[in-house]
């Protein structure tokens, strides 16, 4: 329809505009629809606290080397190029894949592996899981050795408590300990006992087994020499060392896998509280890991 101009006069000039058209449109929204918001942060919330008490279970489950391998397990692998090093430019920095971890946090390392994936529960700094595995596997089968040849000789089973096996920075490290009611030597002397003899027997048929060489060293306690004696703790370490290798040696242990003898006295007493216990009275006998063989006989032939 035309609209007409006010301002005409004559028949039309009354024709008013007529009112806008308003359309209204209701959207029905269905009762109790909420959308989804709220069951993500629930998902999250029941997530977190299954996180919390698993961390709760995990610290009251373990013990502390446990926890301190899980602990180097997740520490970020640290990758760097050894700027020190000759061709220090390359991929591994001048270093090879078996050279020990130089991180700045001694507590973060996990290996021995520039580039390490720790696979035990044991961690450290020194050794990856898998060698530190191996190695608690060997002194396992030493010591259960060594305790069934003593057990075979029902007379001198009991001296299988003077014995200790352990892991020493070198290699392995045994003990042929005195005590109260078991000395190695004759008092004083380099004069090897009975029951001592029959115990290095059983040292060299177990020793003659392996392949490391060994160093023997002699340990005295701080007793005082009597007067008049003209003697003294470092040539008798010495001598008992010397006294232990051709014990070793006529029990069959190859003569050429002695890389030295050693005689310290009693500067390093296993028993540091009480210089004069019999303890510190022993024999160590060291077998070398390979990694060491080559300074410990250069050393030897020096």
């Amino acid at each position: 329809m035309a609209l007409s101009d006010p301002t005409q006069s004559g028949e039309g000039a009354a024709t008013t505009i007529p009112a806008p058209i308003i359309v209204k449109k209701i959207t029905v929204v269905e009762a109790g629809h909420h959308g989804g918001a709220w069951k993500v942060a629930y998902a999250d919330f029941v997530t977190a606290m299954m996180a919390f008490f698993l961390l709760l279970w995990l610290l009251g489950a373990t013990e502390e080397k446990q926890r301190k391998g899980i602990a180097d397990y997740f520490t970020p692998t640290l990758v760097k190029l050894r700027q020190e090093s000759a061709g220090s430019d390359g991929l591994l920095g001048g270093s090879s894949l078996t050279e020990v971890d130089n991180y700045p946090n001694a507590m973060g390392q996990t290996g021995s592996r520039a580039i390490t994936i720790p696979r035990g529960v044991t961690g450290g700094p020194k050794e990856a899981g898998g060698r530190a595995e191996a190695d608690s596997e060997k002194l396992r089968k030493l010591r259960e050795r060594i305790a069934e040849k003593l057990t075979e000789r029902r007379h001198i089973a009991r001296l299988a408590r003077q014995v200790r096996v352990m892991r020493a920075p070198e290699g392995i490290r045994i003990d042929l300990m005195d005590d109260a009611d078991f000395s190695m030597f004759e008092l004083g002397t380099t004069i090897l006992t009975r029951p001592a003899r029959e115990l290095l027997a059983v040292m060299a048929e177990t020793l003659k087994e392996e392949s490391a060489p060994l160093i023997l060293r002699g340990h005295t306690d701080s007793l005082p020499w009597r007067k008049g004696v003209v003697a003294n703790n470092w040539s008798l370490s010495t001598g008992r060392a010397e006294a232990t290798r051709q014990a070793l040696v006529l029990g069959g242990v190859p003569q050429q896998r002695i890389a030295r003898i050693e005689g310290v006295a009693d500067t390093e007493p296993l028993v540091a509280d009480d210089p004069a216990d019999p303890r510190n009275r022993r024999i160590s006998l060291l077998l070398l890991e390979s990694r060491t063989t080559g300074p410990a006989l250069a050393s030897a032939r020096r």
